[in-house]
């Protein structure tokens, strides 16, 4: 691979003609939002942002820069916590904004599928699918920001991943536009399909290195009946673990989400966001948001889920649990739990890590990575919360309040190299569902199995043999 080039005026204009009068921008105020991560980590800029419309725009885009050698940058909402969509500082990248191409093509509720463009927010597939009485059950805090195809290319997780999986598990189909312009039509909605290699898994967390996703099928769900919704509070990870256990044998697939939180994230949740309570009086160390949903409508949600948390807590699994009696107190317990990243900006500084392990090794994990951040990080305490229910962590230090800003982030690469070293001791990843981007790279080269890192690799060089889509991102390079 050879290092792309800066485009041309003529390219460029060549480019802009390609979308029209209303599809790029080149001015410094209008490209500022596409040049700079959610998180402030990364700072890049781009001669030019292309807002293509249509799927023959995005393969006549690709064609030109990859006859011109000129790196392209996919972006959809730009929600990634890793730096995936922005532009490097070489101000040669061109970035792909999915935003205009925002169809819903086809909702077919008889086979549960349903075909929608890269750039329809989450909150917008959901809706089509509500509108024929359907479910789409991944559910993301940023839903109303983040597109299908960001989802899709960093292949998003979220809350109901206990029940229905990852975005990985959510796809029939693909329609993706190659890095030399030329369109993977497999937009196919079937459930079965057994003719070859699974090509589209491929670009499926690949964050937008092999090609461009401009289009998938997506799997669609029956409407649950009914939902509940519920705190629960327990002593310790190890009693959380057990509730989930006792929850599954009681309610079966109704158990949807299992979230896991600490003491000090209700506390900070409720000290720092307006509206939000701690609906135990109870203090207990550890909470759970729980939600049921059943699917046959002579069942009662709330009832099964009663029934089970009465159970665990004659077992003596838990020490308290409140089930909400309404909309709107479903609705402050998801907040409770969505508010935390908030809280701990309002906090202070943080470090974070996305980690997931087996759900059994999680007690020990917490256990010994709170002994790892008191050693080599004394000026922050430990915040772990999360996905309990699929093995998924945010494992953050927050910085204790009074302690210098400075010296606490200076312990950021020792504190991640300690942590990312215990969760692999356990056969975890270091990257549970924020994918890699340009944030880990380098860990990625570090961590992962030889062979699987040149696998990486062969696919790279096989599908974009140039390096020109989305350069740095995921792998640095593609030799070894």
């Amino acid at each position: 691979m050879s290092p792309s080039r800066a485009p041309t005026a003529q390219t460029l204009a060549e480019l802009k003609a390609v979308v029209g009068a209303n599809g790029w921008l080149e001015a410094a105020a209008d490209v500022a939002p596409y040049t700079v991560d959610l998180r402030g980590l990364f700072r890049g800029s781009t001669p030019l942002v292309l807002l293509p419309s249509e799927l023959a725009q995005v393969a006549r885009i690709l064609t030109i820069c990859h006859r011109e050698h000129i790196a392209v940058v996919p972006c959809g909402g730009n929600t990634g916590y890793a730096g995936g969509a922005t532009p490097d500082e070489s101000n040669t990248q061109i970035v792909l904004a999915m935003r205009r191409l925002n169809r819903v093509r086809h909702v077919d509720p008889a086979n549960q599928s349903m075909i929608v463009e890269a750039g329809v927010t989450l909150a917008e597939a959901q809706a089509a699918a509500r509108a024929v009485h359907r479910l789409f059950p991944l559910s993301l805090g940023s839903e109303g920001t983040a597109q299908i195809g960001g989802n899709l290319s960093t292949n998003a997780g979220g809350t109901a991943v206990l029940r229905y999986g990852m975005m990985r598990d959510l796809v029939l189909g693909l329609e993706v536009v190659l890095p030399d312009g030329r369109v993977l039509s497999a937009l196919k909605g079937l459930r079965k399909d057994n003719t070859g290699y699974d090509i589209k898994s491929l670009f499926i967390g690949a964050e937008g290195t092999l090609g461009v996703i401009t289009a998938a099928c997506l799997k669609l769900f029956a409407e649950p009946a009914d939902t509940a919704t519920a705190i629960a509070g327990v002593d310790s990870p190890q009693a959380a673990l057990e509730l989930l256990g006792e929850l599954r044998a009681a309610t079966g697939d109704a158990l949807v989400t299992f979230e896991l939180m600490p003491r000090i994230a209700v506390d900070l949740t409720v000290r720092y966001v307006p509206g939000v309570a701690n609906p135990l009086d109870l203090g207990t160390p550890w909470f759970i948001l729980i939600e049921v949903a059943t699917y046959h409508p002579r069942q009662t949600a709330a009832t099964l889920l009663a029934e089970a948390l009465q159970e665990a807590a004659a077992a003596g699994t838990l020490r308290d649990a409140a089930i909400a009696s309404s909309l709107a107190q479903a609705q402050a317990m998801w907040k409770l739990r969505e508010s935390i990243p908030e809280a701990q900006r309002r906090y202070g500084g943080s470090l974070k890590h996305d980690i997931s392990v087996a759900l059994t090794d999680i007690p020990a994990l917490i256990e010994q990575g709170g002994e790892i951040v008191a050693r080599l990080a004394p000026e922050g305490e430990l915040v772990a919360y999360g996905h309990l229910g699929d093995g998924n962590l945010h494992f953050n230090v927050s910085q204790r309040p009074g302690t210098p800003r400075a010296a606490f982030f200076e312990r950021a690469p020792a504190l991640e190299s300690a942590v990312f070293d215990l969760i692999q001791s356990f056969g975890g990843s270091f990257s549970a569902e924020h994918g890699i981007g340009r944030l880990k790279a380098a860990e990625l080269e570090r961590r992962t199995d030889p062979v699987e890192l040149d696998l990486m690799r062969a696919v790279k060089r096989a599908l974009d043999p140039e390096g020109l889509m989305n350069p740095g991102k995921v792998l640095r390079s593609a030799s070894p």
